[in-house]
């Protein structure tokens, strides 16, 4: 199993349940965002790109690996808006280097780190996976590229390769025996923000508009459990090693929760208290994300075990507690 970008946040977590299920787990990862203490001790560690095609093919080829996960790619979206060509460079083409590796030696099966964010601003919430994809900005219109790169190569193979795309919602939390978390550079994801706040490594945080039309003002996002988003890569290889056709499907648990009852949260499982600053709204916030998550459940059998607010922000606390005595 070959886990491109497993030295990251969500990488790192899929790969250790890999590992722990009994898969030979190759990660390959350049660390530009990653850490090399994230990859699970029983891994292969190759660093490196994926842009490097030789690199790639003597991996799968050495390894003799049989199917891929995919999560390398830069994540921070107002850094995509920036600097667009950095982004489609590296998430887009780079994709499509592996791709064409992949089929080119015989990998057939391949699932892909995809997000919400194809789908924009949608108009109903909770969004399902036949809603229009619109994305607003250019780490989401290169996730929905690399989703149409699959589907095409799909298409042309006869079903001779197929994927899973994995739209993820808003990912946060760490593994419950404290040894992962994210350790993401200059994070901008809310729950992460707050744990910083609450461990002082902020001075404090700002809250993005509070006059949405929503019960308290500030917007509402689907927080789902990295352990239970991990787990989900593995229930879909499982559908795809019983001959599932390719399919891109929401991962998040269909329900919500707004800025000020996460940060509230944050506050309550830290006992500590921090500034937060009303800020004016972020260009292209929708005030309400939330998954329809009725696919994943039936397609796969996903059953989440962390799907709790205080378990999700518990988690992530201890874990930036912890994270002092490891390389930010």
């Amino acid at each position: 199993m070959l886990v491109t970008g497993g030295a990251g946040y969500i990488g790192s977590h899929t790969a250790l349940q890999l590992v722990e299920a009994g898969h030979h787990v190759v990660v390959l990862d350049n660390l530009c965002a990653g850490h090399r203490w994230a990859v699970p001790g029983r891994a292969a560690f190759e660093r490196g790109d994926i842009a490097d095609r030789e690199r790639v093919k003597r991996i799968i080829t050495d390894h003799r690996i049989d199917a891929v996960i995919h999560f390398a790619g830069h994540v921070v979206v107002s850094e995509s808006v920036e600097n667009p060509r950095k982004y489609h460079r590296n998430n887009v083409v780079g994709s499509l280097n592996l791709l064409e590796v992949c089929l080119d030696l015989g990998v057939d099966r391949l699932v892909f780190s995809s997000s919400a964010a194809v789908y924009g601003i949608p108009p109903r919430s909770p969004v399902s996976e036949d809603a229009t994809t619109a994305p607003i900005n250019p780490y989401g219109s290169g996730k929905l590229m690399t989703e149409w790169l699959l589907r095409d190569l799909a298409a042309a193979t006869n079903g001779g390769f197929r994927f899973v795309a994995l739209r993820y919602f808003n990912v946060a939390g760490a593994r419950a025996d404290g040894s992962l978390g994210q350790a993401t550079p200059r994070a901008t994801h809310l729950i992460k923000v707050a744990c910083e706040a609450a461990c002082g490594v902020r001075d404090g945080m700002s809250l993005y508009g509070d006059d949405y039309p929503t019960p308290d003002g500030t917007c509402i996002r689907d927080y789902i459990h990295v352990e239970d988003l991990a787990g989900a890569h593995l229930d879909a290889l499982d559908y795809l090693d019983r001959g599932g056709d390719s399919i891109a499907v929401n991962c998040g648990y269909g329900r919500g929760h707004s800025v000020r009852e996460v940060i509230d949260c944050v506050k309550a499982v830290s006992g500590a208290d921090f500034p937060v600053t009303i800020a004016p709204r972020r260009a292209g916030d929708p005030p309400e994300l939330v998954a329809d998550n009725a696919l994943i459940r039936q397609r796969f059998g996903w059953n989440p075990r962390y799907n709790d607010l205080t378990t999700i922000c518990r988690t992530a606390y201890r874990w930036e507690q912890a994270l002092g005595n490891k390389s930010r």
